[in-house]
C-alpha cells in the first residue's frame, strides 16, 4: 500500500512541470500584391488612332412626311430603297429616294400611304416603280434628305398621302356602257316618239408603222326602246390612216417670190362587216343587213398623232334586204370627223354626213326602185368625273335621217336629240400623256 502511494505522489509531482514548445521556423516575408490601380497604370498606352475612333452613335434624324408643296421624285432616276429612324407618322422607318449625286441631295418619300392626319397606313403605294437597291443609312447621312412626293406614271397625278388618281384617258380605248333619253321626230307627224338609247361597244386604237394608226371596234350596238323600238349594231369596224412622207404633186405659184406648195394624199381603208339595222317608220318596220362594206378613206386633216382627223371615204356595201328578201349594191360617199380637243382627252367631237344610193334591188310596191338614204350627225362627249379611275363621261347628240327605203312609209326626215351618261370601263391614258410635276401635268 505503501508503494502505491509513492506512485501516485510521484505522477502528480510530474504533471505540475510545462513541457517546451517546439520552435517553427518563420517564412520569409513576401512582398505585397499591388493595388488595382496601380496594375491599369502599368498595362501600356494604345495606339493614338485607336483612341480617336468614335463610338457609334443612333441616329436620331427625324425626316418629315412630305406635304402638298413638296417638290415631286422624277419619274426616269433610279429608286433607292432606305431605313430611316421610326417617327411618329412613319414607325416602319421605310422609305424610298431618289438622289442626285452632284447636289448630295436625296428626295425620299414613305413607301406605305398616308391617311388624313399623315401617318402611314397598311396600303403600299400603287403605280411606282421597284426600289431594289439598299441606300444604307451610313451612307444617307452624306446627303441632305429632302421629303417628296412619290413618282406618278404619264397621264396618272400622285397627291401628298401617295394616293394615285388618273387625270388622262384615250376614249378610243374602252369598254363603253351608256344610256341616253332619245326622242324622235317625224317630218311628216306633229307627234314625238318617245325613246331610250342603250349603247354598248369596245374600242380599240394601236400605233403601225412609222406613220400609221390602226382603229377598231367590236360589237358596236345601240338599242332604242320605247315607241318605236328598234336596233343598230355592227360586228366589226376598222380603219386605218396614214401620213407620207412625200407630196402627192406639189404646185408652185410665181406672183412676186416663186413659192411651193406640197399636196399630200394620205390614203387610208375603211370596212365594216355585218352591220344591222332595223327600221320603224309609221308602223312600217324594215330590217337590213350589210354584209360587208370596202371604203377609201382621204384625210383632209389629221392631227400629228393621227388621232383627230376630218376625212372623206367612199366605196361599196353589199347588203341584203331582209324584209324583202333580196341583195342590193349599195355605193355610198361621207365626209366626217373624230376630234379630240384637248391633250388629256376630256372633250371629244365628232360629226359626219353620209350618203347613200341603194342600186340592183328587185321592185318594191310603194318605194322608188333606186331608193337613198342622208344621214346627219353631231355628236359630243366630255368627262365629268371618274369611279375607281373609269371615267363616266356626259354624251350629247342629235341626228337627221332622211330615206325612202321603207316600203309603205313616205319619205322625209326624221330627227332626234339624245342626251345621256356612258361609263367606260376601261380607258388608259393616252399614249402622248406627260408626266405630271408640282401640278397636274
Amino acid at each position: 500500500m505503501l508503494v502505491s502511494a509513492v506512485t501516485l505522489g510521484c505522477a502528480l509531482l510530474l504533471g505540475q512541470v510545462e513541457t517546451p514548445e517546439a520552435t517553427v521556423p518563420e517564412a520569409p516575408p513576401q512582398e505585397e500584391a499591388p493595388r488595382t490601380e496601380e496594375r491599369q497604370e502599368a498595362v501600356p498606352a494604345p495606339p493614338a488612332e485607336v483612341v480617336a475612333t468614335p463610338v457609334p452613335k443612333v441616329w436620331d434624324l427625324q425626316v418629315p412626311v412630305p406635304g402638298a408643296d413638296s417638290p415631286r421624285q422624277p419619274f426616269d432616276r433610279p429608286v433607292l430603297c432606305v431605313s430611316l429612324p421610326p417617327t411618329p407618322a412613319v414607325p416602319s422607318g421605310e422609305w424610298r429616294a431618289r438622289c442626285d449625286e452632284s447636289k448630295k441631295e436625296c428626295l425620299v418619300t414613305p413607301t406605305w400611304e398616308l391617311d388624313a392626319e399623315g401617318h402611314e397606313t397598311g396600303q403600299r403605294l400603287a403605280r411606282v416603280n421597284g426600289c431594289y437597291d439598299m441606300l444604307s443609312p451610313e451612307v444617307a447621312r452624306g446627303y441632305r434628305l429632302v421629303p417628296a412626293i412619290a413618282e406618278a406614271p404619264p397621264g396618272w397625278y400622285r397627291d401628298e398621302r401617295g394616293r394615285v388618281l388618273q387625270y388622262n384617258f384615250d376614249l378610243h380605248r374602252r369598254i363603253r356602257v351608256g344610256g341616253a333619253w332619245a326622242p324622235r321626230w317625224l317630218h311628216e307627224t306633229s307627234g314625238r316618239d318617245d325613246r331610250v338609247r342603250v349603247d354598248f361597244g369596245v374600242d380599240l386604237e394601236w400605233p403601225g408603222d412609222t406613220g400609221r394608226l390602226h382603229r377598231m371596234t367590236l360589237l358596236d350596238a345601240e338599242l332604242y326602246l320605247g315607241d318605236a323600238s328598234s336596233f343598230d349594231a355592227t360586228l366589226l369596224r376598222y380603219d386605218f390612216r396614214s401620213e407620207r412622207d412625200e407630196p402627192l404633186f406639189r404646185v408652185t405659184t410665181f406672183y412676186g417670190k416663186p413659192r411651193r406648195f406640197d399636196v399630200f394624199a394620205n390614203l387610208g381603208f375603211w370596212m365594216e362587216m355585218l352591220h344591222a339595222e332595223q327600221v320603224r317608220r309609221e308602223g312600217v318596220k324594215a330590217d337590213f343587213l350589210a354584209l360587208g362594206s370596202t371604203y377609201a378613206t382621204l384625210d383632209l386633216w389629221h392631227s400629228r398623232d393621227l388621232v383627230s382627223y376630218v376625212r372623206v371615204r367612199a366605196g361599196p356595201t353589199l347588203e341584203r334586204d331582209r324584209t324583202n328578201g333580196f341583195a342590193t349594191l349599195v355605193p355610198g360617199a361621207a365626209l366626217e370627223g373624230d376630234l379630240t380637243l384637248d391633250r388629256d382627252g376630256f372633250h371629244h367631237l365628232l360629226f359626219g354626213v353620209e350618203a347613200q344610193k341603194i342600186l340592183l334591188a328587185e321592185r318594191v310596191e310603194g318605194r322608188p326602185l333606186r331608193p337613198e338614204r342622208l344621214r346627219l350627225r353631231a355628236g359630243y362627249e366630255v368627262i365629268a368625273l371618274a369611279i375607281n379611275d373609269q371615267p363616266v363621261s356626259l354624251t350629247l347628240d342629235g341626228r337627221g335621217t332622211w330615206r325612202d327605203d321603207v316600203a309603205n312609209a313616205p319619205a322625209g326626215w326624221e330627227w332626234s336629240a339624245q342626251a345621256g351618261l356612258r361609263f367606260s370601263l376601261w380607258a388608259p391614258a393616252r399614249r402622248s400623256a406627260p408626266v405630271a410635276h408640282d401640278r397636274k401635268g
